[in-house]
């Protein structure tokens, strides 16, 4: 099997029903290397029956392994959880809704991106600097320096501005980078694509870094508070609305 064959039999094996899964992580973000994991995440939909008996459902699912010798790690959120994380300003879920990366779609995926387009307002900025200063903290305890965190602290700090200027999500780096022209992404890039998952950083200037963290973060925050996207999300109805209509077909198919 191919790649996106085996992708796609993982989605498959899954055993409940799918709105959408898509590829996340580094393939996403522009800058896999050959050992990357396959992370794929998406949205499932439970049967009525798990929903309203008494015990807890299975709101979400992991499953990890190697398939065909990539490892693949696959998590789903019911739809249920899904939607209230996409009211609660989580980047998370809104990079893994509108990723170009489709491994398996739905019209119900093409409506939910839609929909979540309400979603999205200038409190997103909230998500991405606390995400960026997470990856910072873990680039500067290192020894000795590795790329991959190097390179999360600036995809996800151009996530965050663009989304503010734009109201779109953009989670690859190097796409980014064309609006930004940072002129040391490229090289951070190789060195991770290259060298793999654990590759360092020779000779890198450390005080530089964190001087570009430092000004991207401000700019962030600058951007956050001009920002012409709205304080609150506006799609609560249409995601309760589409949430109803899946439990419904998921009736509907039992009955048959």
């Amino acid at each position: 099997m191919n790649n996106e064959e085996t992708l796609k039999a993982e989605v498959a094996a899954h055993p409940y029903p799918l709105v959408f899964a898509t590829l996340s992580g580094a393939h996403l973000y522009g800058f896999a290397s050959a050992d990357s994991d396959y992370d794929l995440r998406g949205v499932h939909v439970l049967p009525a029956a798990e929903v309203l008996g008494l015990d807890a459902p299975r709101d979400t699912m992991e499953v990890s392994g190697k398939r065909d010798g990539k490892e693949i790690d696959l998590v789903t959120h019911d739809a249920k959880k899904f939607f209230s994380l996409l009211l609660k300003k989580n980047g998370y879920v809104l990079e893994q809704l509108y990723s170009p990366l489709v491994i398996h779609t739905t019209a119900a995926h093409d409506e939910l991106r839609h929909i979540a387009g309400g979603c999205i307002t200038r409190l997103h900025c909230k998500h991405y600097l606390g995400f960026a200063d997470t990856e910072w903290k873990l680039f500067e305890k290192e020894t000795p320096r590795k790329a991959k965190p190097l390179l999360y602290v600036y995809r996800v700090l151009l996530t965050g501005i663009h989304l503010m200027r734009t109201g779109r999500i953009e989670a690859n780096l190097n796409v980014l980078n064309e609006e930004f022209r940072l002129p040391y992404i490229a090289d951070l890039v190789a060195a991770k694509t290259q060298c793999g998952e654990k590759a360092f950083v020779a000779g890198v200037d450390v005080a530089f870094h964190r001087g570009e963290y430092e000004r991207l973060k401000a700019q962030l925050e600058e951007e956050g508070r001009t920002s012409s996207l709205p304080q609150e999300a506006s799609a609560r109805g249409a995601l309760s609305t589409l949430l109803v209509r899946l439990r419904m077909t998921t009736i509907e198919q039992q009955g048959r």
